[in-house]
């Protein structure tokens, strides 16, 4: 009997939908190579939802989530909404999805493609060889602490944050670096500001007390301006970062630049049990929207990773990473990429190169 998994679809806002079309095109061919099925539900999210619905994450998208095997979410977010209450703005629907599904683990690989190392704007020897992977924790710390808001006194307005973490929150996301370091290359840096945050003198203590359940894992630590520093300047010395939300939202999209381009990276967001959410680190980029510019390999590689993680089909997620890696080497580039020598493709012309790459 075939295997069959759900799939749901969330192509949200700017360029997402052209992404996405690429991807699906790509997922239906290497599934119908290794003999499973893909049935996809496709659902509004992000501005387009607030566009036929008023909500950025309607009651029926979320429970559609709930439902899948795996969800694959492009890009949401436009200037046209930023002016909406923050409740009903497209960002506020992500970390809806994110408490709903309950996504505590965000992973965020970074590796130097060879056919990519002078898109960087960083030197080729200080890139060259960097395979790194941000573990960020994603539904706690200042992002969802409370107390939170406005309040007007003595003719002053005073805005407020609560980063706020419990134990066993750390101890979670802090399994997981573990786990992952262990699968690679053994060597775990927690990322924290210690010596002036208690909730980050806690992430500390918990990160050591859980050192010694894995001896086979070198543990460091770092505060997160010093590893700011350290990704542009030794990028090679990190395996695994774990960090807090706030930190890590920063970080990891620092690190994304090491390869050339934002439009490069993955990641994975991953709860205790239940689908994962997949989705490229980039933004909906509505200025280059309809226009047949987009990069669709990072929404590519989110697939790759979905199929690997989300579905454990190994074969089918190596086979779409290889089909990137020969394009790339074969000298095809979307405009944020382009170099001397290079043939420049649109976002579609990308996709059937990639898709002649996956079937030759």
């Amino acid at each position: 009997m075939t295997t069959s998994y759900r799939i749901t679809l969330l192509p949200g806002d700017g360029i997402g939908p052209e992404i996405t079309a690429v991807a699906r095109q790509l997922l239906d061919a290497v599934s119908a190579r290794h003999c499973f099925d893909l049935a996809y539900d496709e659902q509004p999210m992000g501005g387009a939802a607030i566009d036929a619905t008023g909500e950025p994450l309607p009651a029926s998208t979320l429970e559609a989530c709930r439902r899948a095997d795996a969800v694959l979410l492009a890009a949401i977010g436009s200037p046209q909404y930023d002016t909406l209450p923050r409740e009903q703005r497209p960002e506020t629907g992500l970390l809806g999805l994110r408490a709903g599904l309950g996504l505590f683990a965000n992973l965020r690989p970074v590796k130097i493609l060879p056919a990519l190392i002078d898109a960087s704007t960083l030197k080729r020897e200080v890139i060259e060889g960097v395979d790194l992977l941000v573990v960020r924790e994603l539904t706690g710390g200042v992002y969802f602490g409370t107390p939170k808001g406005r309040v007007e006194a003595g003719g002053r307005v005073r805005a407020f944050n609560t980063m706020a973490y419990f134990d066993d929150e750390i101890d979670r996301i802090a399994k997981v670096g573990f786990e992952l370091a262990m699968q690679r290359g053994g060597r775990l840096c927690s990322v924290d500001k210690a010596n002036v945050l208690d909730v980050s003198q806690l992430w500390r203590d918990r990160v050591n007390a859980m050192a010694s359940d894995h001896p086979g894992v070198e543990v460091s630590h770092m505060y997160v301006d010093n590893a700011a520093m350290q990704l542009v300047r030794n990028p090679r010395q990190f395996d695994v970062l774990l960090t807090s939300n706030l930190f890590g939202d920063i970080l990891s999209d620092e690190a994304a630049m090491l390869s050339g381009s934002i439009g490069m990276l993955p990641s994975a967001s991953l709860g205790s049990s239940g689908p994962g959410l997949f989705e490229p680190i980039h933004g909906s980029a509505p200025d280059i929207a309809g226009q047949d510019k987009a990069n669709p390999m990072a929404m590519v590689l989110s697939a790759a990773m979905l199929l690997r993680i989300g579905l454990q089909q190994q074969a089918a997620a190596a086979d779409l990473e290889a089909a990137v890696d020969r394009v790339l080497a074969a000298g095809y580039r979307t405009g944020d990429l382009m170099a001397e020598g290079c043939t420049q493709l649109g976002c579609r012309a990308m996709g059937e190169q990639l898709l002649a790459a996956l079937e030759g």
